[in-house]
Formats: C-alpha cells, sequence, structure tokens
C-alpha cells in the first residue's frame, strides 16, 4: 500500500511500501542557483528627500518544487571617493544593523533586498553595492551575489540674490546679476520685468548661463521691478530687483560740463580777437599822420627873390633862379645856393632888401598853410645865407 506524499515544515516525505513502512527520508539537495536582481543601474533623487534602491534574488535550478527555508545574508554598502567602502546595512543571522536614515524596505527574511535611505544630502551620491549570501537550514551554501546601483542626488537652485550695478540714470548702462550659491546640475536663469508690464528678455542681452541682463541707453519707459529666476530640471528659486530711472544730477554735471566746455572756449576765442584788434589799434596812429596828411604842392617863387623869415631870420628856402643852373660863367667869389631841404617854411609876404632896392612881392603859398601849420607838421627852419642884386652875401 502506498501512502501520499505529505509535507511537513517544508520537509517532503517519499512514499513507502507496505504496512509496516514507516521510515521518513529526506530529500535530494537543491542544485539551485542564486541570481540578483536590480532593474536599473542608475538612479536619480532629491536632496531633502528619499529614495529606493530595488534588488531581490532568485533560486535557480532548483529540481523539485520543495522549499527549504533559508537564510539570506545581506549587505549594503557605500563607495567613498577614498575608493573605499562603508557599511551602510547588514542583515546577519536575523539581526539587522544600520546607518541613520538607511532601511530594509521589506522585513526580514524577505527575497526583496530594497534599500531605502530617508534624508538625502548631495553627498549621498555614488554607487551603492549589495551582497545576498544564502544557505539551506542545514548550512549549505545555496548562491552568492553582487549588483552596484549608481545613485545621483540632485539639489534644486538655492535662493539667488540679485544685484544693480551701475547707476541707473537715463542714457546709461546697467547690467543686473543674478546667481544661485548652490545648484546641482548647475542652474540657467531668466530674468523678466513683471512691473508696471510684463516683459520677457532673451540673447544677447541676457546670459542664461551667467544670470547676467545687460540694459543699454536707460530710459525711464524701462524703470519697473526686474525678477530672475534659476531653476534647474528639479526645481526653482527666484529673486527680484527694483530699477528706477532717474534725471537726477548726473544728466545735470553732464550738461553743465559741456555748457561750461563751450563758455570757455567762445571766452578764449574772444580774448585772441581782442589782442589781435588792440595790436592793430596800437599801429594806427604811428600811419595815421602818413595816411590822412596831404602832401603840399611845389610853390612857386619868384624869379630872383631871397626871402628873410618875419622874424629877421634867413630862410632856407632857395629861389627858382638859384635851382636852374646859370647859362654862362659863374663870376669869381660868387656862391651858388644850395637848395635846401625846410623848403616849407614860407616867410612872410612883402619884407625889404637890405640893398635899398624896391621891393619885390612873394607869392602866396597855394593852399594857404602857414608856417605854424607846417612847423606842427614837422618843418625845421635852416638859415641859408641870402645874396643881394649885386651877387654879394649879406
Amino acid at each position: 500500500m502506498w501512502s501520499r506524499v505529505g509535507r511537513v515544515h517544508g520537509r517532503s516525505w517519499e512514499p513507502v511500501r507496505g504496512a509496516h513502512a514507516s521510515l521518513l527520508s529526506p530529500a535530494p539537495p537543491s542544485r539551485a542557483q542564486l541570481h540578483l536582481h536590480v532593474p536599473a543601474t542608475k538612479l536619480q533623487a532629491v536632496e531633502g528627500g528619499e529614495v529606493v534602491l530595488p534588488a531581490w534574488y532568485t533560486l535557480q535550478g532548483e529540481v523539485s518544487s520543495a522549499q527549504p527555508r533559508e537564510k539570506p545574508f545581506v549587505m549594503w554598502f557605500f563607495q567613498l571617493k577614498e575608493a573605499n567602502e562603508e557599511q551602510v546595512l547588514a542583515y546577519i543571522n536575523g539581526a539587522t544593523t544600520s546607518k541613520p536614515g538607511v532601511s530594509l524596505v521589506y522585513s526580514m527574511p524577505s527575497r526583496n533586498v530594497s534599500l531605502r535611505l530617508q534624508g538625502l544630502q548631495e553627498k549621498d551620491s555614488g554607487p551603492y553595492s549589495c551582497s545576498v549570501n544564502v544557505q539551506d537550514k542545514e548550512g549549505t551554501n545555496r548562491g552568492h551575489s553582487i549588483k552596484t546601483l549608481d545613485l545621483n542626488v540632485l539639489v534644486p537652485p538655492a535662493p539667488p540674490s540679485c544685484h544693480l550695478l551701475g547707476v541707473p540714470r537715463v542714457g546709461a548702462n546697467v547690467t543686473l546679476s543674478c546667481q544661485s550659491p548652490r545648484s546641482k546640475p548647475a542652474a540657467q536663469y531668466q530674468w523678466d520685468r513683471q512691473l508696471p508690464s510684463f516683459q520677457t528678455f532673451f540673447a544677447p542681452g541676457l546670459d542664461i548661463i551667467r544670470g547676467s541682463l545687460s540694459l543699454t541707453n536707460l530710459s525711464s519707459s524701462m524703470s519697473g521691478v526686474y525678477v530672475c529666476k534659476a531653476h534647474n530640471e528639479v526645481g526653482t528659486a527666484q529673486c527680484n530687483v527694483t530699477l528706477d530711472v532717474s534725471t537726477g544730477p548726473g544728466a545735470a554735471v553732464v550738461s553743465g560740463a559741456v555748457v561750461g566746455t563751450l563758455v570757455g572756449l567762445g571766452l578764449l576765442a574772444g580774448l585772441v580777437l581782442l589782442y589781435h584788434r588792440r595790436g592793430k589799434a596800437l599801429e594806427e596812429p604811428a600811419n595815421d599822420i602818413k595816411e590822412d596828411a596831404i602832401a603840399p604842392r611845389t610853390l612857386p617863387w619868384a624869379k630872383s627873390s631871397d626871402t628873410i623869415s618875419r622874424n629877421g631870420t634867413l630862410s632856407s628856402v632857395t629861389s627858382a633862379r638859384a635851382l636852374r643852373p646859370p647859362h654862362g660863367p659863374p663870376r669869381p667869389g660868387a656862391l651858388t645856393p644850395t637848395p635846401s631841404l625846410s623848403s616849407r617854411v614860407l616867410p612872410s609876404p612883402k619884407l625889404p632888401t637890405t640893398d635899398g632896392g624896391h621891393p619885390q612881392a612873394v607869392s602866396s603859398i597855394p593852399g594857404g598853410v602857414s608856417s605854424s601849420a607846417l612847423g606842427r607838421m614837422g618843418a625845421v627852419p635852416v638859415m641859408v645865407p641870402a645874396q643881394s642884386q649885386a651877387g654879394s652875401l649879406v
């Protein structure tokens, strides 16, 4: 007689023959092989949150459906930058030890050995290794496997700081700067004007990597509230700055400087012109006499008349006869009268001669120029010996 196959506490029993056959015998050991599964080798998480590193194992090659009780040994390691490993969790002989914020997702014993990390920080980024070793109740090793996952902890942009570089006056240039102190990956930046009207800025005025916005040739209409947004794939933060474009003292100072320069140049040009005019004025008096004075005409003198001045001084005027060359040979002892350079001095008319002859009339000066006028004009009287009618000197 055959008995049914029974199963008690995971053991399988073989059928026995005969009424007296009651001997139990264990099933042959399984030739199973452990295989550790991870669905992805690269994971991402956000700083401050949590993440689950998924992992589970299976036994392959089992020869029967009977599963003896398993005894797994699970350990998780974190690869440090110094090429050293740090153990973050261990489950051995039913006891679990782990670092703060690290735990297994399922209670052990379990074939799902996923790891949970809470309160993540950027420094938690790196490779994590899971090692699983399984034994049966008799202590027989049924397999061992190791898998590695890479975790990247992302950091949203920290609140940026906004600054205004330059003096916001009409016609000037300013730069709005925005920079987040911490971000992973590096943040990109966008500038918008919210008030009084919305406006979005683009390159080349906007630098999305450095976070700067250049505003040139400012006008009053460009005043308003400017908002900078720092963003990456896991977060956004923003700050703002108020731009108030004024026409303050800066423009007045520039205008004053321009006007002052023009006035200074005008004064300098006036001084130069005045200097030239003054130089010409000093030269004109010396030329007035030469240019304005009328040269006296040649005075007609009476023939063979010698003139004596009004004051009894001999005149420097030479008679017209003396100026003409003599027709005959000169008499011995007679002097030929010499023309005088100061023929401008005229004697008084109708003076008697010294030899008792009849007085001869002397023609007046044409134009009515008196001797005093001639003296003012610079004529110098010169004394010249006069001749009598007989030709002797008087």
